[in-house]
């Protein structure tokens, strides 16, 4: 057998394309629009080639350009979904989610971590409760989301804080926790009791409730939530009304993972 090991050589890698990605990864849900000045500042990169590179998503029909600023078009979408639907995870878990928010009448999703986000993979919707629109590629960041506490508490500690504190902890609401220490605590206890509860803290009106996937071996390898408007019931009360059907789904996927 024949093994090709490929070298980490700057004749290996093309620094153009590298480039590109770089600025692809510029966009986001908060700077859907950007000129070539932003670019720059964002990637480091001089303003020369930040241009060739934002006119050849142009011309590639990647982006839109106004004459000023440059919008992503929906054919990067190929990109991104032509990732996660190459994964096995999301053909394996849509059929449970899509039964799971049928019983419940809730939404419900499974997630990944990438860096200081989750990213979805799969997403069965019954209601709109956030005031954007969630699908397979959404991201939001992990520190404040019960998917992702219970994927940050899935790390060992110090890989876990130091994912902490790097992340933008800004407050999205009046609820959300800015301390790293204290994030850090909510997020051992998720992983100590099997389940992470989020009141609003990403969303005001938006409250969710999240278990861990297992593998056969016992590792983590996504996180399972529902999502529900806030009500006047005690958050309290979600516990016992959705989790036990949240764990029969991890036990269910946890003989097929």
């Amino acid at each position: 057998m024949i093994f090709v090991r490929i070298m980490n050589k700057s004749s290996d890698t093309i620094s153009s394309l590298a480039k590109g990605l770089r600025v692809l990864e510029c966009f986001g849900a908060e700077t859907p629009k950007l000129s070539i000045t932003d670019v720059s500042k964002a990637t480091g990169l001089d303003r020369a080639t930040s241009r060739r590179c934002l006119l050849t998503l142009h011309a590639e029909g990647y982006a839109d350009y106004d004459g000023k600023f440059f919008t992503l078009t929906p054919r990067t979408l190929r990109l991104g979904m032509g990732a996660i639907s190459s994964l096995p995870l999301p053909q394996i878990v849509q059929p449970w989610l899509d039964q799971l928010t049928e019983q419940i009448g809730q939404s419900c999703s499974v997630s990944i971590l990438d860096g200081t986000e989750i990213v979805y993979l799969a997403r069965a919707a019954q209601k709109r409760v956030m005031s954007i629109g969630l699908m397979p590629g959404s991201r939001l960041p992990a520190h404040c989301t019960s998917m992702g506490r219970i994927l940050l508490g899935a790390l060992p500690y110090i890989k876990a804080q130091e994912i902490v504190e790097s992340s933008d902890l800004s407050p999205r609401t009046r609820f959300s926790l800015t301390d790293p220490d204290t994030i850090m605590q909510r997020i051992k206890e998720a992983h100590d009791q099997g389940y992470a509860l989020i009141d609003q803290e990403v969303e005001i009106g938006l409250r969710s409730i999240a278990v861990p996937l297992f593998d056969g071996r016992g590792n983590t390898v996504a996180a399972l939530n529902t999502g529900m408007a806030a009500t006047q019931d005690d958050v309290a009360t979600l516990v016992p009304r959705y989790l036990p059907n949240l764990l029969q789904v991890q036990a269910g996927l946890r003989r097929l993972l």
